[in-house]
């Protein structure tokens, strides 16, 4: 953690409302893409990127110098396992097409580059849109610890610490998570 966000942590922690924004604005991207690859529904990511920041804002005083990142991160994982786990009590139907789903994945007004070739555009597009299907396929242990390592940047010890587990147990699930990726992946070609 930088210095600077040191600060604005120390001055949200304080009560300033203006420090805890500039902490919005600096992370919620990062959260949302979080929690849309663990969950694969943007509607639900936007809800809980929302709890996330409601949850940090109740607790900033519960939070003891180390990474500011790490601990939003586990606060979010935390909030997508609920989710799954109020899911798998009670299941729900949805009512719409998959292709709907898929739709409300892709950005609204995500423009191709000038530079860009529209065949190219459009590869790309569907690339990620089969490699987010089969993400989406994995067990959540297995999405969130390819999402944070692959995704996110993080590295071992960090998602570690976010997800609880030793970094064994983060490896094995990488490990069996990039393995079925893969033979997902190459089923598709």
């Amino acid at each position: 953690m930088s210095s600077n966000e040191t600060d604005i942590v120390a001055d949200a922690q304080k009560g300033d409302l203006e420090a805890f924004n500039k902490l919005v604005l600096s992370y919620q991207d990062r959260i949302f893409n979080l929690a849309v690859r663990i969950l694969g529904d943007s509607a639900l990511a936007e809800d809980i990127t929302q709890n996330t920041f409601l949850t940090a804002y109740l607790n900033m005083l519960s939070f003891r110098n180390g990474s500011f990142r790490g601990w939003l991160f586990r606060i979010t994982t935390n909030l997508c396992y609920d989710v799954h786990r109020r899911h798998k009590r009670y299941p729900v139907v949805s009512l719409e097409n998959d292709v709907d789903n898929e739709e409300r994945l892709s950005p609204l007004y995500d423009f191709p580059e000038p530079s860009t070739l529209p065949e190219k555009e459009l590869e790309k597009r569907e690339l990620e849109q089969v490699v987010q299907q089969a993400l989406n396929q994995l067990d959540s242990d297995q999405r969130t610890v390819v999402t944070l390592i692959d995704i996110q940047d993080f590295d071992y010890k960090e998602a570690a610490q976010i997800l609880e587990v030793p970094i064994g147990t983060v490896k094995s699930r990488l490990a069996r998570a990039r393995q079925q990726l893969r033979l997902r992946l190459s089923a598709n070609n």
